[in-house]
């Protein structure tokens, strides 16, 4: 295809499961967690398998896991509407080890009512971890909805030391099948 823009992409190994990334000349363009099928290309763009571009991403994400690692140095390739651009913007200044409410988000960029959308644009925020949406709670400073799982995000504040709150137990004991049913976050490495 002439003219088309490459992407290098890899799937790399790490403590939360397997992490697919992609960048172009530009920057990271993409770091998701990695369910077995690559991302839908642009019409205007070739998908091109390469650990070798994607090293010094790997290696920056391998050293945020070993917790050497608290702000990262990559440049980021961001494919989105204005808005998303805006709020993930936001979620680059919220430090490591430390939280915000998607009212924050929405407050941050000057849109304090829209902290529903804010929370569909960190659903569909295309860098994890690096675009630390995962630092985001609920209103009560509980963990909600996360691409990777509750139990990825619990791990990846965990790793950071981060304050939060797990959901509460239900007040009454639960009988047998009742307790089977209810999920809650695990932390595991």
């Amino acid at each position: 295809m002439a003219g088309a823009k490459t992407v290098f992409y890899s799937v790399v190994q790490s403590p939360v499961g397997p992490l697919l990334i992609a960048a172009t000349e530009r920057g990271l363009r993409c770091l998701h967690f990695y369910k077995g099928k690559l991302p839908q290309a642009a019409a205007d763009e070739v998908w091109m398998e390469s650990s070798e571009h994607l090293r010094p991403y790997e290696q920056q994400i391998n050293s945020y896991f070993r917790g050497e690692l608290r702000e990262f140095a990559c440049k980021l390739d961001l494919v989105g509407t204005s808005f998303q651009k805006e709020c993930w913007q936001a979620l680059l200044k919220i430090p490591y080890g430390e939280t915000r409410t998607y009212a924050d988000i929405a407050q941050e960029i000057g849109r304090p009512r829209a902290f529903r959308a804010v929370g569909q644009a960190n659903h569909d925020n295309p860098i994890a971890i690096i675009v630390p949406c995962h630092r985001v709670l609920g209103a009560n400073g509980t963990l909600t909805g996360y691409g990777g799982g509750l139990g990825t995000k619990e791990k990846l504040l965990h790793l950071e030391g981060a304050a939060f709150r797990l959901a509460h137990a239900p007040e009454k004991p639960l009988k047998n099948q009742e307790r089977a049913s209810v999920q809650q976050a695990r932390f595991e490495y």
